[in-house]
């Protein structure tokens, strides 16, 4: 796990008493998640500089498509937002998952 996932799964994964409870590396299909919140439906992708350049994006997605028919919504944030947002990041998460 890169640091902004390392920074984001410790503010998450004690979060069970809201009601929420996140997984990490979590397989849907053929693709790995980042993060996932069943009870939400909700991915999670922290995506580092790689993700806008060359045929990332084409593949990023794609995977969406894939999950939305799945009934997955995806929440992507990127790896420098994290770093300098962690706060305001994990709010986000919340916020989609329902719990905050």
């Amino acid at each position: 796990m890169s640091l902004p996932e390392v920074l984001i799964w410790r503010r998450l994964k004690g979060r069970r008493t809201d009601g929420l409870h996140f997984r990490k590396q979590h397989p849907v299909g053929p693709y790995v998640l980042d993060f996932y919140c069943d009870s939400a439906k909700l991915a999670i992708g922290i995506d580092g500089q790689s993700h806008g350049v060359g045929a990332q994006p084409g593949r990023d997605m794609r995977r969406d498509r894939w999950l939305t028919a799945q009934g997955i919504r995806t929440l992507r944030l990127s790896a420098a937002y994290v770093l300098q947002s962690l706060d305001d990041a994990v709010r986000m998460i919340l916020h989609e998952a329902g719990g905050g």
